[in-house]
C-alpha cells in the first residue's frame, strides 16, 4: 500500500448489556434484566476502522466526535485498537446504541444522542490524508459526515479506489466511486422494487439503477448468508456465494464486508476479486462468533476496573463544580467553543509539583481562554518511569493541579501517550515546557504530539522552562538527605 486506508463516516458508541431475566416487573408486565456485564465498542465507521486495523493495515478514521463522555470513550477505544483518529467537531451528543441482551438474544435496543448535528469543517491535514490514501471506505450511517461538502470534494478528487457503504438517510455517493456496497433492504429503499419480481431480479435491478445514478464503477448487494450480487458495466451480474453456511449474529457483518473489500482494493485487487474476498471474510466473521469474538481484547467490559483506554473522573468528596474528569472537561469545551475561545492543553506526570511545572502551566494559560491538563495515571507513570513512581497518587496530583488558578480542568489518562485524549479534546494549542523540545529547544515539530495536533489543524508550542527544576532530581536529593 502506498498510503493509509482511510475510513470516513459516522461513528457511534455501541454498548452490549448482558444479563439474566428471572422475574417480571411488579408494576408492569415486562421482564427485569439483571445486568451481569457490559461491553463498549465503536460502532458505524469506527467499527469498520477497527476491523481494518485488526488486519494489520495503517488505518485513518475521519469522523466527528462530540464533547462528551461518549466521545471520550470512543477516542480511547479507537486509539487502543490502533486507529489514527482525525476528528471533526460534532455539536450535540455522541450517538449511542445500547442493546439489552439475555442468553445472547437482544431484548431491547435503546438509542440515544438525539438528532445529528452538522460536523465541523475538516482541516487541511484531513484533506491531505484523503488524497494520499491507498483506499477510502465511506461508512455512511446517515448522520452527516458523508454529506460534508469539503469532504465530498476531496473524495471526488482522490485517485484512490473509493468504497461507499451507503445509508438510506445519507447522501448519494460521489460520482465515480469504485464500489458501492448496499445490503438488500437498503437497495429496496433506494430503488423501488417491481412487484412480484424475484429476489435476485430485485437486487440486480436495484444495483444497476444505483450504478447508473451514482456513476459508480460497480455495486455489490450483500445478501446475508447467500453472499453478494455484483453488478458492473456488463449486463450480467456476478453472484458470489458464501464458502459455507454462516449462521450467527450478523451485527457488524456489513462493516466487515466493506472493510475487507477496501483492503483488497488497496492491495491492487480487481473489484470482482475484492468482492469475493469480502464475502469470505464476512462469512468467517459471522461463523466465528460475530463482533464479540472479532474485536481486540482492549475493548473490555465497560464496568470493569478502569484500565487502558479509559478516561476517569476521580472522587473528590462530591464537591460542586469538580474540575476533574470527562464531564468537567466536556462542559468546559462546550462553553469555551460556544464563545469562540481558544482551547489550550498540556500534559505530563506532574509528580511532586514544583516551580518549573507552575511556570509552564502559567505560561500555557496565557495562550488561550482555558487550560486543560492531561495527567498520566499512576499506571501510566509507572510504565514510563519505573515501579517506584509516582511518588504522589493520581488523586492527589489531580487535586493539586486543579487547585491552581491557571488550570481550568484535569483529565486523567492511562495510555503511555495522550494521543487518544487529544483526539477527543482537540485543543487549538498543545504546550510543553522547554525541556521536552529537541534541536536547541525551539523546534515545535519535535514534540511527539505534533503529528496528532495536525490532524485537526492544531498547533504545538514550547514555553520557557525554569532551569534546575526536576522531579527526579528532587527525589534523588531527598533520598540522599535521608541516607546521611
Amino acid at each position: 500500500m502506498r498510503g493509509p486506508v482511510v475510513v470516513l463516516g459516522d461513528t457511534l458508541l455501541d454498548r452490549d448489556v448482558e444479563g439474566v431475566v428471572n422475574r417480571l416487573c411488579p408494576d408492569s408486565p415486562v421482564p427485569v434484566l439483571d445486568e451481569t456485564s457490559a461491553v463498549d465498542r465503536p460502532g458505524g465507521a469506527g467499527l469498520a476502522a477497527v476491523f481494518a486495523a485488526a488486519q494489520g493495515a495503517e488505518v485513518v478514521l475521519v469522523t466527528a466526535l462530540a464533547d462528551d463522555a461518549g466521545g471520550a470513550r470512543l477516542s480511547a477505544l479507537l486509539a487502543a485498537a490502533g486507529v489514527q483518529v482525525y476528528p471533526l467537531a460534532l455539536p450535540g451528543a455522541t450517538p449511542e446504541k445500547i442493546r439489552l441482551r439475555a442468553r445472547g438474544r437482544v431484548l431491547l435496543r435503546h438509542d440515544r444522542g438525539g438528532a445529528s448535528g452538522e460536523p465541523g469543517e475538516p482541516s487541511d491535514e484531513v484533506l491531505r490524508v484523503i488524497g494520499s490514501a491507498s483506499a477510502v471506505l465511506v461508512s455512511d450511517y446517515g448522520r452527516g459526515v458523508a454529506r460534508q461538502p469539503a469532504l465530498r470534494d476531496a473524495l471526488a478528487a482522490t485517485r484512490a479506489p473509493v468504497v461507499w457503504d451507503p445509508h438510506p438517510r445519507g447522501p448519494e455517493a460521489v460520482p465515480g466511486v469504485h464500489l458501492a456496497t448496499p445490503n438488500e433492504s437498503e437497495v429496496r429503499e433506494l430503488v423501488p422494487a417491481v412487484p412480484g419480481a424475484s429476489r435476485l431480479a430485485t437486487a440486480s435491478r436495484g444495483a444497476q439503477g444505483l450504478r447508473r445514478r451514482w456513476r459508480a464503477g460497480a455495486v455489490a448487494v450483500t445478501l446475508g448468508g447467500d453472499g453478494a450480487l455484483l453488478c458492473h458495466a456488463g449486463s450480467t451480474p456476478l453472484v458470489v456465494p458464501t464458502p459455507g453456511s454462516a449462521e450467527g449474529d450478523t451485527c457488524g457483518a456489513g462493516d466487515r464486508f466493506a472493510a475487507a473489500a477496501s483492503l483488497a482494493l488497496a492491495e491492487g485487487a480487481l473489484v470482482s476479486e475484492a468482492v469475493q474476498v469480502a464475502v469470505a471474510e464476512a462469512s468467517r466473521f459471522v461463523a466465528g462468533g460475530g463482533v464479540a469474538a472479532a474485536l481486540p481484547s482492549d475493548m473490555a467490559p465497560a464496568r470493569s476496573t478502569p484500565g487502558r483506554g479509559v478516561f476517569r473522573s476521580l472522587p473528590r468528596g462530591g464537591m460542586a463544580g469538580d474540575p476533574v474528569g470527562v464531564a468537567a472537561v466536556a462542559t468546559l469545551l462546550r462553553e469555551v467553543r460556544a464563545a469562540g475561545g481558544t482551547v489550550v492543553a498540556t500534559g505530563g506526570c506532574f509528580d511532586l509539583l514544583h516551580a518549573g511545572h507552575v511556570a509552564t502551566l502559567q505560561a500555557a494559560r496565557q495562550l488561550g481562554d482555558c487550560l486543560i491538563v492531561c495527567l498520566n495515571s499512576d499506571a501510566s507513570v509507572a510504565g514510563l518511569k519505573g515501579p517506584d513512581r509516582p511518588v504522589m497518587p493520581e488523586g492527589d496530583r489531580s487535586r493539586v493541579l486543579s487547585a491552581l488558578s491557571c488550570v481550568d480542568a484535569v483529565l486523567v489518562f492511562d495510555e503511555p501517550t495522550p494521543a487518544a485524549t487529544l483526539s477527543w479534546v482537540r485543543p487549538d494549542i498543545w504546550v510543553k515546557g522547554g525541556d521536552y523540545a529537541t534541536g536547541g529547544g525551539d523546534d515545535a515539530t519535535a514534540l511527539p504530539e505534533a503529528e496528532v495536533l495536525r490532524r485537526w489543524g492544531g498547533n504545538t508550542v514550547v514555553v520557557p522552562y525554569l532551569d534546575g527544576r526536576s522531579t527526579t532530581d528532587m527525589i534523588v536529593r531527598t533520598l540522599a538527605e535521608q541516607t546521611r
